[in-house]
């Protein structure tokens, strides 16, 4: 997803033509979440709204709730720092965290 997202920016659009083929990329990130890591697809509430400027999202079975369509607008916008790969990694708990201190 990172690279088709990359390439949508390389080829030089403003984020607003490309909005909805981010939306249905990030609704295809979310779909993997569901079917590969036991999430489930919520609405958000009116806080979450606001917080993720998206209305649905995805639910994982500890309970965290996540933002998909935002993971891969982010990901245009701002480029490889937001890696739509490594919010999988994350959540799927395959990259260890950080000790603290």
């Amino acid at each position: 997803m990172d690279r088709i997202t990359d390439g949508l920016r390389a080829a030089g659009p403003d984020q607003a033509s490309v909005a909805r083929e981010l939306f249905w990329l990030g609704a295809y990130v979310g779909e993997v979440f569901v079917r590969r890591a036991g999430a489930e697809w919520v609405d958000f509430d009116r806080a979450q709204q606001e917080l993720f400027g998206q209305v649905v999202g995805i639910r994982m079975p500890d309970g965290r709730v996540w933002n998909p369509v935002g993971k891969v607008s982010k990901r245009f916008a701002d480029g490889p720092e937001e890696s739509v790969q490594q919010m999988y990694l994350l959540l799927h708990g395959r990259v260890p965290t950080k000790p603290a201190g």
